[in-house]
């Protein structure tokens, strides 16, 4: 009989993989953070890795807002078109060190826009650099020959629930024409003109912008309030995902797939949770739960899962093994796992995976169906039959890798 596959760090860096959350502003090199912010005269609390990682990128938060707070260096430093194109490579440079094939990038063109930057320079910027690392990595002989899969990527636009006047220029500008406005309807009117700009840039410029987001606080500021600009990019054949569930209850989430159409949904980690439902007239709370759920199963809505930066941002978790994904593998959801933000919470890919293997308990036909969900319910840009092909190309490559080191493992040399 054979034995079963032993989940290592080798197999999980090998496998080909997705990452369909992660955000281009979180997930810098610390020493390019570094170089931007002395071209760029910003100031860091540190000019070594050590430093900051000690002072600002830790491996644990007491809080939301300190896990948010790196964010103001590293949106400080992509002001500028080279930067966010640097970055943008050296982002899929790493990602594919570690055998990541398939990416979404998101990030909110908003928070760099300025006088010298509009939407569509940000996105071309950022669409440069992707581009590029795509190119060289698939001119390499191993995927030239067909005998390893192509890397691929796509990008998906954040708009934010809120924003202040310090957050960037354009949001500066904005609240200040609009200062006599309601601010809920200032957010929302942010958020379409992104979600117009988005279309428009994506059909002018060839950019496979893929996918439409909402980002930021939770509490206090629902989903709902961007109904319109979400009906827009409905319309206009964009998908959809919402962050909801990360720092608020259920309804968060009830609203994403209602009225924001969402096809898949950022961290959704409360999504079972009855005691942060809020609303009074629920007066079932576990009926209610189970119908979202249902709802949620039934069309494969799937759930990016990040682990380490769920732990880090709520503390009461306390251990990996109360995170909410148990409760959702029993649900039998569609979830896949990604980093977030890769610099803010010190993680790879690689590193998720082995988190999700420690919850799987070595399941690897499990784990297989949550890394081979990513490719599946990704915002692949392209053809149906194109991603079809791709994803098909994409298991017959994973099985190639777990036979590899099935037969190591069985002759002793792992």
């Amino acid at each position: 009989m054979e034995k079963p596959l032993t989940i290592t760090t080798k197999l999980l860096e090998e496998l080909p993989k997705t990452d369909l959350h992660l955000h281009l502003d979180g997930s810098l090199r610390p020493t390019t953070l570094i170089a931007l912010a002395k071209s760029y005269d910003v100031e860091l609390p540190s000019y070594t890795e050590e430093g900051l990682r000690e002072l600002v990128f830790k491996d644990d938060y007491a809080n939301l807002g300190e896990y948010l707070a790196g964010f103001k260096y590293t949106t400080a430093v992509l002001q500028s078109e080279s930067a966010l194109e640097r970055v943008a490579f050296e982002l899929a440079e790493d990602n594919q060190a570690e055998g990541v094939r398939y990416i979404e990038v998101r990030f909110a063109p908003q928070l760099h826009m300025h006088s010298h930057m509009d939407a569509a320079t940000v996105l071309r910027s950022v669409n440069r650099g992707l581009a590029r690392a795509r190119d060289q990595f698939n001119s390499r002989p191993e995927v030239t020959s067909g005998a390893e899969p192509p890397f691929a990527y796509g990008i998906v636009v954040c708009a934010l629930r809120m924003f202040s006047e310090l957050a960037s220029e354009y949001y500066r500008d904005l609240l200040r024409v609009h200062r006599y406005s309601p601010e809920r309807r200032v957010f929302a009117q942010a958020s379409m003109e992104l979600a117009q700009s988005a279309v428009r840039i994506r059909d002018e410029h060839d950019i496979p912008i893929v996918g439409f987001d909402l980002a930021g606080q939770e509490l206090g500021y629902p989903a709902q309030d961007h109904r319109e600009a979400y009906q827009f990019a409905h319309k206009n054949f964009m998908m959809k995902t919402v962050h909801a569930g990360e720092a608020y209850g259920p309804e968060s989430i009830f609203q994403a797939i209602t009225d924001l159409h969402a096809d898949r949904i950022g961290h959704g980690f409360f999504l079972l949770d009855t005691t942060m439902i809020a609303d009074p007239t629920i007066k079932d709370r576990e009926r209610y739960v189970e119908a979202l759920v249902q709802y949620i199963a039934d069309r494969r809505i799937t759930v990016e899962v990040c682990l380490t930066s769920n732990l880090q941002t709520n503390p009461a978790i306390g251990e990996l093994k109360n995170h909410a994904f148990l409760k959702m593998r029993d649900h039998r959801l569609s979830v896949t796992f990604c980093t977030d933000n890769r610099l803010i919470s010190d993680t790879t890919v690689t590193k998720e995976l082995s988190l999700a293997a420690e919850l799987l308990e070595g399941d690897s036909k499990l784990l297989k169906d949550a890394i081979i969900y990513g490719f599946k319910r990704s915002f692949f840009p392209g053809s149906y039959q194109g991603k079809r092909q791709y994803v098909r190309r994409i298991i017959d490559y994973y099985d190639e890798v777990e036979a590899r080191h099935q037969d190591a493992q069985a002759a002793g040399q792992q």
